[in-house]
């Protein structure tokens, strides 16, 4: 991951979308991904996400973050998404 878990303050904007319209935040992700808006929550998408792009991690890890911190998790893959669309390899 280009940035932590709990790394909000490096993208603000992305962190109040996930704060105050999480299904919102989720919708662009699924969106960012080509999914369905309903899967932008989902361990599928965070371990299809990771595994696209080689992060270290494994399918339990993915599974206790999106349980225990889903707003995290979902701003962590939506800011990766961005900072990979600025560097072209998204």
């Amino acid at each position: 991951w280009q940035t932590g878990l709990m790394d909000c303050c490096t993208d603000c904007s992305v962190c109040c979308c996930g704060m105050f319209c999480f299904p919102c935040l989720a919708c662009q992700v699924a969106g960012d991904m080509n999914e369905c808006c309903l899967c932008g929550t989902s361990v599928a998408m965070r371990t299809l996400y990771r595994t696209r792009y080689n992060i270290p991690g494994s399918i339990c890890s993915d599974y206790c973050i999106t349980l225990w911190c889903p707003v995290c998790s979902v701003c962590q893959i939506k800011r990766d998404i961005n900072r990979r669309r600025e560097l072209g390899i998204f």
